[in-house]
């Protein structure tokens, strides 16, 4: 494994940071495009390793995780007037757990939620790893990531896929995760879905229509739950899940500068803007599905 893949990210900017959440059991470099796109807009951006969740450490339980991710916000707010936080997949359940904890954060970016594994690519059987946690699998077992590895750029896949044989980790995440793991993400999941409505903070959803790990469902059932009074839903029609590194990755990067931007100043101003946008993708993709339900009824 490149010893790299575990840094913790950092660019010093202006007044306004970022807190960056990677996936489960990955590292900082998923964040590593976005991180150097918000920095050139001006923040101050943060990816960092979080003992018990990135790759590398030694597992620990989700309050561990979120401890952990909680050292890190503090440490950011304790130099800078405003600090966001993004997550990525796992890593956006995660943020909003932080978020719910740290009220005070300006604003909560969701890329990719998954509250569920419950996309496309995923097995007939995942369900059934839930339970092989109980039996003495647990400490055996590893879940493999396969093709398409959250990837819809066919150029992009054939390269980490080389790499996910060479190594246990990629820039878009590790080659297997642990049924522990799994377990604990799942427990994470519970916390966040019985905490969302609590959340005031303004939110931004950014999640693929095709998204093979994570279906639509995560990011609709949190924006019809969550407080916010600013949201702003974006929707994709030409990426997987790992939307940070995908064909779109520059829209996510830009929406999500546009959208930080937006809430500092409506902050400063007074003026709560940003209305919910449904992009015409979805609407496209909603269409054909009607269609076919009714052909088929």
């Amino acid at each position: 494994m490149n010893n790299n893949v575990e840094r913790t990210i950092f660019n010093e900017g202006d007044g306004h940071a970022v807190l960056m959440l990677h996936g489960l059991s990955s590292s900082p470099l998923e964040m590593r495009y976005l991180a150097r796109f918000l920095n050139k807009e001006g923040f101050t951006t943060c990816a960092p390793v979080l003992d018990g969740y990135s790759a590398g450490t030694r597992e620990q339980a989700m309050e561990h995780w979120l401890d952990a991710a909680t050292r890190e916000y503090d440490a950011l707010a304790a130099r800078y007037e405003r600090v966001s936080i993004c997550g990525l997949s796992i890593g956006a359940a995660l943020a909003l757990a932080l978020v719910h904890r740290r009220p005070q954060a300006q604003a909560v970016a969701l890329l990719s939620l998954t509250l569920a594994y419950d996309g496309w690519a995923i097995p007939w059987y995942r369900f059934l790893l839930n339970l092989a946690y109980y039996s003495p699998m647990r400490f055996r077992y590893r879940y493999r990531e396969s093709t398409p590895y959250g990837l819809r750029n066919e150029a992009l896949r054939a390269k980490i896929a080389r790499a996910m044989q060479r190594d246990d980790l990629s820039e878009v995440g590790p080659s297997t995760i642990s049924l522990p793991a799994l377990h604990q993400a799942n427990r994470l999941a519970a916390h966040v879905r019985a905490r969302t409505r609590l959340i005031r903070n303004d939110c931004l959803i950014v999640h693929a229509i095709d998204d093979e790990t994570s279906s639509p469902h995560n990011a609709r059932n949190v924006a019809d739950s969550i407080g916010s009074a600013v949201l702003r839903t974006i929707w994709l029609d030409d990426s997987y899940h790992m939307i940070t590194s995908d064909n779109e990755r520059e829209i996510v990067a830009r929406e999500t500068a546009l959208f930080l931007r937006d809430s500092e100043m409506a902050s400063r101003t007074g003026h709560a803007g940003g209305q919910p946008v449904a992009s015409k993708a979805l609407t496209r993709r909603l269409r054909q599905l009607a269609a076919v339900g009714k052909k088929s009824a």
